[in-house]
C-alpha cells in the first residue's frame, strides 16, 4: 500500500487531546508531519499535554501566541502556505474550531490541497461566538468531513454538504478511555485536598464570560456558595482578567474555591471523572464528563454537544448565579448513557476513510 504524507495542524489543548489518537493510528502506516501553531504556548496549556499525551514533537512549531483573532489567523497563513508548498502533503488535516484550524484550512485551500476535517458538522448556531465561525467556513472548504455524531452529520446536511461526509464517532473519547484505565486517582484527589464525590471542578475560558467582569462576577458568586468546594484551574486568559477586574483576590482568600494553573490532561481527566459535578464554558468537557457519567452543568446558552443535553446529563444556564445554583440544586444521574459518541476507536476509522479516499484500500 502507497504511503501518504500527512500534514496535521494543531495549536490549542482540545487539538492536542484529538491529535494523540489520530497521529498514533496514521504514523502506523504513513507519514506525518506534525505542526504547532503556538495559539497555546505555555507549559501548562501546551508542551505538558505533549508528554503525556504521548504525541511526537511538532515537526515545526510556529510559535504564533496569543493575540486578536484576525492577527493570529492572519499570521499562520503564510506560514502554513509556505510550508504546505514546500511538503506538498497528500493531505492537511485540521481539528475543531480554532483559529489554528481555520488558517490552516484557508492556506491549503488556496493551493488545493486537500483538507481533512476531524469533528466536522458541528453547530451552536450563534454566529457571536468565533468558533462558530471557524467551523462552518473549515466545513465548506473540507473535502473529507469526519463526523462525531449523527447530529454533526445532519447539520451539514441542511447546508448541503454531502459529499466526502463520514460519520467516525468522537476521538476524543478514544483519548479518554486510552489515558483513564489504571489510573489512581488517589494521590491527585490528595494533591487537591479534595475526597471522590464530594467536590466540583469548574472552568471558565470563554471570551463571552472570561471578558466580561459582570458575567464572570455572576460566576463567582455561584461558586462561593456552593455546597462543597470547587477547583477551579484557571486559563492564563482568565487568570488576567480576573485581576484586571480585581476578582482574583476574593478567590484567592475563599476556602470554598481551589485555585490552580491549568491541569495537565491526566490530572484532568482524574479529576474529572471523581468531580460531583462539572461547571463549565468549554465545549469538549462537556463531552469529557458525559464520557465519565459527571453530570454537566454549562455557563452557556447553546452547546454543540446538544445529545448531552437531550440525554439528561447536561444543563445550559448562562452565566446568572440564581440559573447556576438552581441547575446544581436540581443535578441529577441519568441511568442511561448510550454511547452516541461511538466505541472508542475513531481514530483506526479516520484513517480507514482516508485510505479508502485515496483508494488505498
Amino acid at each position: 500500500m502507497r504511503s501518504l504524507t500527512v500534514v496535521s495542524v494543531v495549536g490549542a489543548r482540545p487539538q492536542f487531546i484529538k491529535a494523540a489518537s489520530v497521529s498514533r493510528a496514521i504514523r502506523q502506516s504513513h507519514d506525518e508531519i506534525l505542526v504547532h501553531s503556538g495559539q497555546h504556548y505555555d507549559y501548562e496549556m501546551s508542551d505538558v499535554f505533549f508528554e503525556q499525551l504521548g504525541i511526537p514533537k511538532p515537526d515545526f512549531n510556529l510559535a504564533v501566541g496569543s493575540g486578536t483573532h484576525a492577527r493570529q489567523t492572519g499570521e499562520m497563513m503564510p506560514m502554513l502556505e509556505g510550508l504546505f508548498m514546500e511538503k506538498m502533503p497528500d493531505l492537511v488535516i485540521v481539528y475543531g474550531d480554532t483559529n489554528t484550524t481555520l488558517a490552516a484550512a484557508l492556506a491549503a485551500a488556496k493551493i488545493s490541497v486537500p483538507i481533512a476535517h476531524v469533528e466536522a458538522g458541528l453547530r451552536s448556531y450563534n454566529r457571536t461566538m468565533p468558533e462558530e465561525i471557524n467551523r462552518v467556513l473549515v466545513d465548506h472548504l473540507s473535502e473529507l468531513l469526519l463526523c462525531p455524531t449523527r447530529a454533526s452529520l445532519s447539520n451539514l446536511e441542511a447546508e448541503g454538504i454531502t459529499n466526502g461526509v463520514n460519520l467516525v464517532g468522537d476521538v476524543m473519547l478514544d483519548t479518554a478511555r486510552f489515558f483513564a484505565e489504571g489510573v489512581d486517582s488517589g494521590p491527585t484527589l490528595e494533591r487537591y485536598g479534595v475526597e471522590a464525590g464530594a467536590y466540583y471542578i469548574a472552568t471558565v475560558h470563554r471570551a463571552g464570560n472570561s471578558d466580561n467582569p459582570a458575567r464572570l462576577g455572576s460566576i463567582i458568586e455561584a461558586l462561593l456558595s456552593l455546597d462543597a468546594p470547587v477547583l477551579w484551574p484557571v486559563h492564563p486568559r482568565t487568570r488576567a482578567n480576573l485581576e484586571s477586574f480585581g476578582l482574583l483576590d476574593r478567590l484567592e482568600t475563599s476556602s470554598r474555591i481551589i485555585v490552580s494553573p491549568p491541569l495537565s490532561y491526566i490530572d484532568t481527566v482524574t479529576m474529572l471523572s471523581e468531580a460531583t459535578a462539572l461547571i463549565t464554558d468549554s465545549g469538549g468537557m462537556q463531552k469529557e464528563a458525559y464520557f465519565f457519567g459527571v453530570p454537566c452543568v454549562t455557563l452557556r446558552e447553546e452547546t454543540e454537544w446538544m445529545e448531552t443535553v437531550e440525554l439528561g446529563w447536561n444543563q445550559l444556564v448562562g452565566s446568572e448565579t440564581a440559573r447556576i445554583l438552581a441547575a446544581i440544586e436540581a443535578i441529577k444521574r441519568p441511568s442511561d448513557r448510550p454511547d452516541v459518541y461511538g466505541d472508542g476507536h475513531a481514530a483506526e476509522v479516520i484513517v480507514q476513510v482516508i485510505e479508502r479516499h485515496f483508494g488505498l484500500v
